[in-house]
């Protein structure tokens, strides 16, 4: 890949090993806010059961200039103009920082709501990004498989693709299973009509003596519907409360979970962590607004009883190599940090740092295997066992949720 060649998320979704899976999922279960709403009042959200919220950082972010050791000389002295100085970074102790530009993510790691993952990765790693972000999504380093991780949550536990929606541009194949698939929901909401019109088609919902069952079911539609916009917001209104697309697509994740919806997995992304030139600017913008998304996202659902039964997890499909390239970039590495969010995490590194100076061909070695994240997510989150999902796989990140 050429340095301005850019990882485009549909292009990648077809050239992975599970395209199969995920266009017939894509064209099969995309639902409207209408059917959420009603899933919300038949079959609501159990007040015992966690949310997993996944975080997509396509393009393979730069571990390194994330959770920042800028205190060591063997990083400064590989990354020369690119490497941050230890007092341009947000401290978290052990000689780490953040990036300057995840001051809200600072003030979750004071609050022991973030969990840093360090030295993430797979053996053997690959640094194509749709073979390593097929590995990702699948979790199946050694070979290909047609699955999701997800999706084989989804064929373990039932065939409700309502307990797993996508709301990225289009369904990711960790979401695809071998006999069922995660819904599909676009951004974009919906409108009604507004002034005498609407209020008349808002008097529709209103219920009726006598009325018929299916008359009755028609009503109910219609305060569905308003309902939907009074939780998730017009079309319009993403952009009012949150800039930009990560933001829009929490801002539906939260309305939908605040709202009771019994969806169990989220599936949302940011892309253009491809860095091979002028890193520095572009990384920290993106890393601000990832920051800016999920910060409120955190605090808003901590502030309610169905918020605080969700969990984020946030990866990239590998991180950059040590040294720096001629062009103030990095090219492809392999480990990196994961962050994981949320009131039930127990705050704090985990795992450990990769050392600087003991590498791989130029590339950091991993510390913990992303099998082990993905056990421990679904055993302690989604409340089943790993062994349906990962079969074989017995790693666990010990001690990261209370």
């Amino acid at each position: 890949m050429t340095i301005v060649q850019k990882v485009n998320r549909r292009r990648f979704l077809t050239a992975t090993g599970v395209t199969a899976a995920a266009a017939l999922a894509a064209g099969a279960t995309q639902v409207d806010w209408g059917h959420l709403m009603s899933a919300a009042q038949e079959n609501p959200l159990d007040p015992d059961a966690g949310v997993l919220v996944v975080v997509t950082l396509y393009g393979g972010n730069d571990g390194l200039n994330t959770v920042v050791p800028a205190g060591d000389p063997a990083y400064q002295a590989a990354r020369s103009e690119l490497a941050y100085r230890p007092e341009e970074v947000l401290d978290l102790g052990e000689g780490l920082g953040l990036n300057p530009g995840m001051k809200g993510f600072k003030g979750l790691w004071d609050s022991k709501q973030l969990a840093v993952l360090r030295g993430v990765g797979y053996p053997k790693p690959d640094h194509s990004h749709f073979r390593s972000m097929a590995i990702w999504q699948t979790a199946s380093p050694e070979t290909s498989v047609p699955t999701g991780w997800l999706g084989r949550w989804l064929d373990a536990t039932g065939d409700d693709p309502l307990r797993a929606v996508s709301v990225d541009p289009v369904l990711p194949p960790l979401l695809a299973g071998e006999r069922t698939a995660a819904a599909s929901l676009p951004v974009g909401g919906l409108t009604l009509p507004e002034g005498a019109l609407g209020k008349a088609f808002e008097d529709l919902g209103t219920p009726q003596p006598g009325e018929g069952f299916w008359q009755a079911r028609a009503a109910r539609s219609v305060t569905d519907l308003h309902r939907a916009v009074a939780t998730l917001g017009k079309p319009g209104d993403a952009g009012k409360k949150a800039k930009g697309e990560l933001a829009a697509q929490l801002d539906v994740v939260a309305g939908l979970i605040e709202a009771g919806v019994p969806t169990r997995a989220y599936s949302v992304s940011l892309g253009g962590f491809d860095t091979h030139a002028d890193e520095r600017g572009t990384q920290q913008r993106l890393l601000t607004d990832l920051d800016g998304a999920l910060t409120p996202f955190v605090q808003r659902l901590a502030k309610s009883d169905r918020g605080k039964q969700a969990t984020v997890l946030v990866y990239s499909e590998f991180g950059r190599r040590v040294t720096a390239n001629a062009s103030q970039g990095t090219d492809h590495g392999t480990a990196g940090p994961v962050f994981v969010l949320g009131p039930r995490v127990q705050g704090g590194f985990h795992g450990a740092e990769p050392s600087l100076t003991d590498l791989d061909d130029g590339d950091l070695k991993l510390s913990t295997d992303f099998r082990d994240v993905y056990a421990t997510l679904v055993e302690d989150v989604l409340g089943t066992d790993a062994g349906q999902v990962l079969a074989g796989h017995s790693g666990r990140i010990e001690g990261l949720f209370a």
